[in-house]
């Protein structure tokens, strides 16, 4: 990572690029939000590679059964972030919410 120096003319410099915006896009933390999506877009594409993990996912009772198995191999999200994806797709997988009969809302 290059060292950081102070410049009246730009508040952060790496040496040798004369420029602050690349530093300060490779430096800005993500938040926890955007890092549990793409964690989550991650598993689904690993899913549709894997016939025998989206069969499991498939058999899943809730949305944190499946962010059970994800946390199982190697993914990070919650349950509640998987149905605040609904609708949306990543690949050849659309995300929805199933309504079971007796589900409370």
């Amino acid at each position: 990572m290059p060292r950081l120096r102070r410049r009246p003319e730009a508040p952060w410099v790496a040496p040798g690029t004369g420029s602050c915006a690349e530093v300060q896009a490779s430096t800005t933390p993500r938040s926890a939000k955007e890092m549990a999506l793409d964690q989550l877009r991650q598993f689904l594409a690993r899913m549709q590679e894997e016939p025998a993990l989206r069969a499991r996912v498939l058999t899943a009772a809730t949305a944190d059964d499946v962010a059970q198995i994800a946390a199982g191999v190697g993914f990070s999200f919650s349950g509640d972030e998987l149905l605040r994806f609904s609708g949306q797709k990543v690949g050849r997988v659309t995300v929805s919410k199933q309504d079971l009969p007796g589900e409370y809302n």
